[in-house]
């Protein structure tokens, strides 16, 4: 099997990289070397390429700074996306397309089921919705959530370097969704797509956490591992006293019931994951 995938150095692409089939032939490329806003690069590059399969783990992430650039974030997160399903037609390539629990409002209170009604409150939001309807009925589309690795910038790494710098962080408290290890999503994603799943499905890792929540299992397992040798007091503060440009929903935990059927079996708790992840930054240094 040949597959290209697309945004290969962001957490998730060197997740998918990390985590492909043995025997598979990868094609990685980021903005550097395919601009997938550009629609006749990304024909050219499949027609070349002729993957059996293409993973877009490209996006326009910068949640804050969407609100003054929906244009951009539009055309990275949405018209792009329709860009790569239509290249990927053409040479027949399965499509596997990314989306985010930020399309939802929040104001469930059980866990959004895949066909749950949209009502994105952001401009990051409203243009990853919008890709989800490019990206066709024949895609493999997965919302997550709460991404983090070992690399990048992710909410574990920042906790762990502000923990280590200041006596005590303020973490929101009164929003709800679930963490997800990258390497666990992109295994997923091969998973799925080797055995043909189309349609719109939801990942996460299993279980539910506040970021306060969060924030206290990255201190404890990080003292734990020896990340960190001191600990910081972490104080639980409403959303309201930390505004940002872009609204967030404020329960966002995703239904996985179809994505557990597709696996064979429900993803690992999002506690288990974090000690793996505390447990590779500790041995890669």
């Amino acid at each position: 099997m040949k597959a290209v995938i697309v945004g290969a150095k962001g957490q998730l692409g060197r997740g998918l990289q990390a985590t492909a089939p043995a025997g598979a032939v990868l094609s990685c490329v980021d903005v550097d070397e395919l601009d997938i806003t550009q629609a006749d690069a990304v024909q050219a590059y499949l027609a070349q390429e002729r993957p059996d399969l293409l993973l877009n783990a490209a996006a326009y992430t910068a949640v804050d700074k969407a609100e003054q650039e929906e244009d951009l974030a539009l055309a990275i997160n949405g018209t792009a996306v329709g860009t790569l399903a239509d290249a990927a037609r053409a040479v027949g390539a399965r499509f596997v397309h990314v989306s985010t629990d930020f399309v939802f409002d929040g104001l469930a209170g059980v866990p959004y089921a895949p066909d749950a009604p949209t009502a994105p409150l952001s401009a990051y939001g409203r243009t990853k919705l919008v890709g989800e309807q490019l990206a066709g009925p024949d895609a493999l589309i997965v919302r997550t959530a709460w991404v983090y690795a070992p690399t990048g910038g992710n909410f574990v790494r920042t906790m762990l370097r502000l923990m280590a710098e200041r006596p005590e962080v303020r973490v929101v408290a009164d929003q709800i969704g679930t963490p997800t290890y990258a390497p666990g999503l992109a295994a997923a994603l091969w998973t799925m797509a080797a055995a043909g799943v189309t349609g719109l499905h939801h990942y996460t890792d299993a279980g539910a956490a506040s970021w306060y929540d969060f924030a206290v299992a990255i201190q404890e397992e990080a003292l734990a591992s020896g990340l960190l040798t001191q600990k910081a007091t972490v104080i639980p503060i409403p959303t309201s006293a930390y505004p940002t440009p872009a609204t967030r929903p404020h329960y966002s935990v995703l239904d996985k019931a179809s994505t557990f059927e597709a696996l064979g079996g429900p993803t690992p708790h999002w506690r288990d994951n974090l000690r793996v992840m505390m447990a590779q930054i500790k041995e890669q240094g």
